[in-house]
């Protein structure tokens, strides 16, 4: 049954003073402590076929805690919109697996030729999590689903785990997927990135059966220790990843020439304090100058605080024009392109207090250097 729209009410967040027309515009889509929940983490938002916006998050019930920690049960929700993330439609709650279970990391991607959404996201057993699941066994699994209409149903859940983890290795314990990131290429690989305990490692999801089948990439080279990551298609064909460091001060990127199968030794990325972030392509071919650009946002910091976003003109070498998009306390975020070219964010604002929606235009991550 189609979801009704229901009003949520605008919110004014403080932000650097902006060119007219161009500030940001904010939208609280999830609330801690309504809706019978705790409080809701780990955004995740995509732009389906159809141009509805699909807000995902999990819905935690009893405390901030991750999956399987203590008396913790996650649910996983859905909100959707149909005007561009002005309103959000009531509530949907896509998985909730029981008591002390919990179905939690969502990530999407898009099919472009036959207009499925693919969400994928972790099932934990009760206690069990990236540091307790027992290597070959279920205690957490990677499960898929799809929706053919745009995010208002959704397929019954397929098991991925066989296809995403080694069950030999004796120290595998788990596999996750995302927090958001997932991508078609322009070859019509479907792709997702995905992240390996124990030791921390990070690696591919693909098809190329439009999701009959998945297969699972190389691992990224380097024992720094990586885990969650997001991916973008470069202009000339290229696979970008973009991965939460476990220490440091920076992110770490890795190059794929071979659609995101093997890696190129790891690179510096961005300095922000560990942290899931969000990384999108913003397309010469919608550009009003026709440059190509990647757009990537995380807390400025100090620790979780000043969400930012900044614009890369070199391909992900390097990122610049950094504008805030609020000042407060601030921490995981996702990105997608809006059917206006407009901009939409999706992020956890005030402290876990709430996932909030912002909407900005191109003009306001080019004026830094529009002003220079």
């Amino acid at each position: 049954m189609l979801l009704r729209a229901a009003l949520l009410t605008l919110v004014w967040i403080p932000a650097a003073v902006a060119v007219a027309d161009t500030a940001p515009c904010h939208v609280d889509v999830y609330v801690s402590g309504t809706e019978g929940y705790f409080a809701f983490r780990i955004p995740a938002i995509e732009t389906a076929a159809d141009g509805s916006l699909l807000a995902f998050a999990e819905a935690r019930k009893y405390n901030l805690d991750d999956p399987g920690y203590g008396k913790q049960d996650i649910d996983l929700v859905l909100r959707r919109s149909t005007d561009q993330g002005r309103t959000w439609s009531p509530m949907q709650v896509i998985e909730d697996p029981g008591e002390l279970w919990s179905a939690a990391n969502p990530a999407t991607i898009v099919d472009r030729q036959t207009g499925r959404v693919w969400l994928f996201y972790l099932r934990c057993k009760p206690e069990r999590n990236t540091g307790t699941a027992r290597p070959g066994t279920d205690d957490t699994q990677v499960i898929m689903r799809w929706s053919g209409d745009h995010g208002v149903t959704w397929s019954e859940p397929q098991d991925g785990t066989l296809a995403s983890r080694d069950m030999d290795d004796p120290e595998w314990r788990t596999t996750v997927v995302g927090p958001g990131g997932g991508i078609q290429l322009q070859s019509g690989r479907l792709i997702v990135p995905a992240w390996k305990t124990e030791p921390y490692r990070v690696f591919t999801l693909y098809s190329d059966d439009h999701g009959a089948t998945w297969q699972r990439g190389a691992l990224v080279p380097g024992d720094q220790g990586f885990d969650e990551s997001q991916l973008v298609e470069l202009a000339d064909g290229r696979v970008l990843i973009d991965m939460r460091q476990n220490s440091g001060a920076h992110r770490w990127m890795s190059v794929s020439d071979d659609q995101g199968h093997t890696w190129s030794p790891v690179y510096a990325g961005n300095v922000v304090s560990p942290v899931a972030c969000a990384i999108e392509r913003f397309p010469a071919r919608i550009a009003p100058d026709q440059r190509e650009r990647i757009l990537w946002t995380g807390p400025k910091g100090p620790a979780r605080n000043t969400l930012v976003v900044r614009v890369s003109y070199d391909q992900g070498r390097t990122f610049e024009n950094e504008r805030i998009i609020s000042d407060e306390p601030a921490a995981y975020s996702d990105l997608t392109l809006l059917p206006d070219s407009s901009i939409g964010c999706l992020w956890e604002r005030g402290d876990y207090k709430y996932i909030t929606f912002t909407r900005f235009d191109l003009a306001y991550c080019d004026f830094a250097q529009a002003a220079d």
